[in-house]
Order: structure tokens, then sequence, then C-alpha cells
């Protein structure tokens, strides 16, 4: 049974909710009438009040999923067995609070269709061919399956993919509601995606915890300590992300101040201060004694209550923020332009070589993963360097100078005119899959984490435990095999280029967040079986090595050359259709992105190259060594026993061999 105080504390958030979305509706006016096409009362108060109960159920879901996969021992069966108990409870209020949006979102949409004999039809038709439906749709389904994984998969790499599931459902949201609107559509959308996950891990992951907790007993200040280590840069996302989304509907101080959608994002933001400053307090002051103290138990169960109320307003808030007319308009001008249209932003002016340095283009998701990347990698070795370790300085080199390119790759003008030059989007795609991955792979971040991660042994898995699943699964090793990693690098352009694929990645943001994934994981997997330090599959001999890359970039170099050679357009009713005035037409510079893939391939192959030989001579060299060394211990043992075994052979011979045949005189 759940403690009373934790039941308490779970009628106070409801209560709170309830305040802080009527408090933001009212002020914010998404509860008055509208004038022209009014839903009514019913769709306009219980619209965002069923939102709320679907961004609160899924974010339960996904926090105790998480504490599951990441804090919690499958020994401790009682704590263990609540967390799927309510992950599976939240998941099913998750689907019929989304189903229950979709249909008050549709009939907010065609008012005339409630009551009509022609609604189910028309509700079908918005959930299968209609984008807001068609997401709605998505969710529903990824919520239906949670669920019913929730209640039966119990194995650690089963829930993982299960959480996985989880976090899948999200993306559907952050492509919708105001993430929807055309204007700044893709920074919306990345934004958006971070929010979600990040709340849903801080805050839901908190309500997990105070439910589980009572079946903790002793564990209760090791997990209450791993739940710290994911809230931490959880709650650092959602305030970098909150930042960047209302920046884009707010857009000036004058609108967040003097409008009631600016004065809600004030609440919310104060909110979301409280609830980081609690954080903190339990993390450095409480966490520490809740083995040994009942006082600092009492008093972190108090913070925990008055964080669930504090979390309430703020979801009561979220909830109506989505309803409420934003500042910037979303919506494209009267008169938009052909690259506002198919981009949502007008064209950029001609580029210059500064301006690659100059003019950049955010991109909250690929900013945050470098920079995340580049702190745990420091504090790698900073806790390695603590406990007198060695870590060499040029490995972390390598490694911030691979994340640095990647940051800039992904949010500076390179990610600016890719949309508009296939000559850049074909640059950027070279650097992802054989610049960033020469440096990332050098940096050894594998071996870096096997020392310096704290493994665990009460059974859960941890950081240095996952890591290890994912080099030495079946899957693992089978894609980081060389001929595998090789098939999957070069082939990639083909089945990405020439299938629609590329259309998704041109008009999708969702899309170019995948091809930004799958080439770089590309070039690193093929890096890392030529070149990599870090464990994985046998490789094979370097000869072998150089054979695979000549192969692999002899095939790049065919696909540069053909695409310089083609006279058809690649996506022509995109880049062909943006209306930009400035630089070459859009064939000629198709056919310079062949001439980049081409080319841009030549220098890191010649590193490679250079590299794999260098390797080669230095494992002869260490052959030698090896050898020069045994001689020494044994005393030419080997050399001896091989003279040995020629005398043997030569004796017997000897032996063997008839005499000679005396001549007749």
């Amino acid at each position: 049974m759940v403690q009373r105080r934790t039941l308490l504390s779970l009628i106070v958030g409801v209560i709170a909710t309830g305040i802080g979305l009527v408090l933001a509706l009212v002020h914010g006016g998404a509860a008055a009438p509208n004038l022209l096409l009014d839903p009514g009362p019913l769709v306009r108060w219980g619209l965002p009040a069923v939102k709320a109960v679907h961004n609160i159920a899924m974010a339960v879901t996904i926090g105790a999923l998480s504490l599951a996969v990441w804090a919690l021992s499958p020994r401790w069966k009682a704590a263990y067995e609540r967390a799927f108990s309510i992950a599976a409870i939240s998941a099913s209020i998750w689907t019929i609070s989304a189903l229950l949006t979709a249909i008050l979102t549709y009939i907010s949409i065609d008012v005339d269709a409630w009551g009509s004999d022609t609604f189910g039809q028309r509700l079908w038709l918005f959930l299968t061919q209609v984008n807001l439906g068609e997401s709605w749709l998505v969710v529903i389904i990824i919520a239906a399956v949670v669920t019913v994984l929730a209640a039966f998969v119990r194995g650690p790499v089963g829930v993982l993919f299960v959480a996985l599931a989880a976090y899948i459902g999200i993306i559907p949201l952050a492509a919708s509601g105001h993430a929807s609107g055309t204007a700044g559509h893709n920074l919306a959308v990345s934004g958006m995606l971070l929010h979600l996950a990040g709340s849903s891990m801080w805050l839901g992951g908190l309500v997990a915890l105070a439910l589980i907790g009572p079946k903790l007993g002793d564990n209760l200040q090791a997990v209450t300590q791993r739940y710290s280590s994911m809230a931490l840069p959880s709650f650092i996302v959602v305030v970098f992300s909150g930042v960047v989304n209302a920046w884009l509907r707010v857009g000036s101080l004058d609108n967040l101040f003097g409008t009631s959608y600016g004065q809600i994002i004030i609440w919310k933001t104060i909110g979301l201060l409280l609830l980081g400053t609690a954080g903190a307090i339990n993390r450095l002051r409480l966490v520490n004694r809740l083995a040994d103290s009942t006082r600092a138990r009492s008093t972190f169960g108090w913070i925990v209550a008055c964080e669930f109320a504090v979390m309430g307003l703020v979801s009561g808030f979220s909830a109506a923020l989505a309803r409420t007319a934003t500042p910037v308009p979303q919506e494209l001008t009267s008169d938009p332009t052909p690259a506002e249209i198919l981009t949502g932003e007008p064209v950029p002016p001609a580029p210059h070589w500064y301006t690659w340095f100059t003019d950049w283009s955010i991109d909250p998701l690929w900013l945050t993963v470098g920079v995340f990347a580049i702190f745990f990698y420091l504090a790698g070795a900073w806790r390695l360097h603590r406990r007198g370790d060695r870590w060499p300085w040029h490995r972390t080199l390598l490694w911030i100078i691979g994340m640095l390119i990647l940051i800039l790759v992904t949010n500076g003008g390179t990610n600016l005119y890719q949309t508009y030059l296939f000559s850049v989007h074909m640059t950027m795609h070279m650097v992802l899959t054989m610049v960033i991955p020469l440096f990332l792979v050098l940096g050894a971040p594998v071996t870096l984490s096997m020392r310096a991660i704290t493994a665990r042994t009460d059974g859960s898995k941890g950081g240095r435990e996952w890591i290890l699943w994912a080099v030495h699964c079946p899957w693992g090793q089978f894609v980081a095999r060389p001929v595998v990693a090789a098939f999957i690098f070069a082939f990639s352009l083909i089945v990405f280029y020439y299938t629609p694929l590329f259309g998704w990645a041109t008009r999708d943001h969702l899309g170019h967040e995948w091809m930004v994934l799958h080439f770089l994981m590309a070039g690193y997997l093929f890096v890392q079986s030529l070149i990599g330090i870090d464990p994985g599959p046998k490789r094979p001999p370097y000869a072998v090595r150089l054979l695979f890359l000549v192969v692999t970039m002899a095939f790049h170099a065919f696909f540069g050359v053909f695409m310089m050679m083609g006279t058809g357009l690649l996506e022509a009713d995109w880049y062909g259709a943006t209306g930009r005035t400035w630089g070459q037409s859009a064939l000629l510079d198709q056919q310079e992105g062949g001439a980049i893939a081409w080319g841009i391939g030549e220098f890191p192959t010649l590193i490679l190259a250079v590299v794999v030989g260098i390797l080669w001579a230095r494992s002869d060299d260490r052959e030698k060594k090896r050898i020069d060394r045994n001689a020494d211990r044994t005393d030419d043992a080997e050399l001896n026993a091989y003279n040995e075994m020629l005398a043997r052979m030569q004796k017997r011979d000897t032996e063997t061999q008839p005499e000679p045949t005396p001549r007749d005189e």
C-alpha cells in the first residue's frame, strides 16, 4: 500500500494541477468562448484538462521505466514489481487520455461534427489522413503497446526497449501543437523533443520514486542518488529547451511581461526553478543521510510533497499554454515566399567564407548532445586523474575537437545553408561520416567509461553495465564487424539518396535528425573497425583492413563521379523550388556536391591509411619485442628447438638414404 504521506502528496498534486490549469486558462483567455466557431465549454475546459492528465501519465510512465532501467535491481522484487505496476497503470491512463485528447482536438477543429451521423467516419479520416490526427493515433498505439509490455516484460534488456518505446511516444507530440507551426518549425521540434524527454525523466521519475520509496527499505539512499544523477541533467535540458521554446513564441521581453502568454511562462519558470531548488536541497543536504537518519527521511518526504504541489501547478500551466494564443504568430504571412512555404524561413543571404562561422541555425538537440558529451568525457578523465590514474591528454583533445566540429556542423552555417544547397548538404554528410568519427574513435570513449565509471554489484545496471552490454551484445558485435561496418558505410549512400529516405530527411526535421545520427554512427563503426582502440569484435589483419578501406573508398569515389555526371535533379521540387536568387543552378550545385563527395573523402582516407600503416608497424614491432623477450627469458628455447628439429630431420634423411652401388670394372 502507498504510505499516507505519499497518498496525501498525490492528492495535493492533483488539486494543484487543477488550480494551475484554471488560473492559466482564465488568465490566458483560452477558456473564453470563440466568437466564430465555438466548440463549447466541454472542449474549452475538457481538452486542456485531459491534456494535463495525458502529460502527467506519460511522464510517470517514462519515469518509472527509467528508474527500472537505471536505478533498480531485479533482486529487490517488491520495489521492482511496483515500478512496473506504476508504469502499466500510468501507461493505461496515458492511452485513454491520448484517445480523449485526439477526440476533443478533432471536435475543436470541426465543431459541426459532434452529434452528426458521420462523426465516426470523419474522426477516422482525421486520425488517418490529417497530420495532427496521425500524430495522436501513433501516440495512442505506442501508449497501448507500452501498457501491455510493462505488464509482462521483466528482463533488464526487455525493459530497456520498453522504455525506449515510451520515449518514442514523445516524438509525435514534439512535432504537433505549437511546434507544428511553419515558422521556426525545426527549432521548435528539437526544443519540444528535449523539453518533453527531460521533464518526463525528471518530474515523472520523482513521482515514481515517491511511489516506489516505501518498498525500497535500506536501498532508498542508493536509488535516490541514482535518480538525482538523472534529474540534474534533465533539469538543465528542461531549462535550456524551455528558454528556446519560449523565445520562439514570445519573441521579445515586452511580449514576455506584457502578454498573458508571456506571464504564464513566467509563472511556469518560477515553478521550475522552485522544483530545481528543492531537488538541489535533496541532493546536497539530505540524500547522503537517508540511510541512517530518520529526520532526514522525514524532511525528504515533506520536500517531495511540496514538489508535488509545485509540479501540479507547472503541469496545469503547461497544459493551458498549449491552448493559449502565442504573441508571435506561428503561421506564415499572407504572402509567403517559396522558401517560407518549404522551410518556414526566408532565404538567407548569399554565403561567404565567413558565414560558415558567423551565421547559425541552432539545433538544440545536437547542441545538447555535444555539450553533454564533452562534459561527461572531461568528468571521466578528471575522475581518473583524482585517483592517480593516467589518461592520455591527446585522447581528450581529440574527443573535444570531434564534438566541437559536430556542434559547428549541426548548428552553424552548414546547417543553415544545407537546406538550400545540395553541395552544402553533401559537405555536412561527408564531415559527419568521415571527419568527425576520426576524432571520436581515437578518443576511445568506451575505454574511458570502463575505467572511470564505478561497477555496480547489486544487480542493477548503470552506465558501465549498459555500455558493456551495447558493445558485447550480438547485435552490437554484428554491426561492428569490419565487413558489416564497411557495407553499411558504403551502401548507405545508395540507399539514402536514391530512395524516399532522402526526401523524408529533406522535408521533415525528424528525418533530418535521423540522417545526422545514422551517418555519424555509420562513420564511427567503420573507423572503429579499422583503427579503434575500444573493445569490439576481433579485427582482421592489417592488410585486410587496408583492403576494406581501398574498396570502400573506391565505391565512395564511384558514387561521387556518378553524381557529378548526373543530369537529373534529386528532390527537384525542393532544391529547385526554394526561390533563391544567388549561387549557381540547382543541377550544377548537385554536381558540385558529387565532386565534394569524391574530393572530401580523399584526405580522411589518406589519414586512415597512414594510421592503419602506423598501427601495423607498431604491431610488428611489438611482436618482435615479444619474441626477443621470450628468447631472453628462455635462453632461445624456441630457436634451439627449431635447430634440433632440423638436425633430426637431416639425420633421418641420412640414415634412410641407400648405400651407393659399386661400378662394374
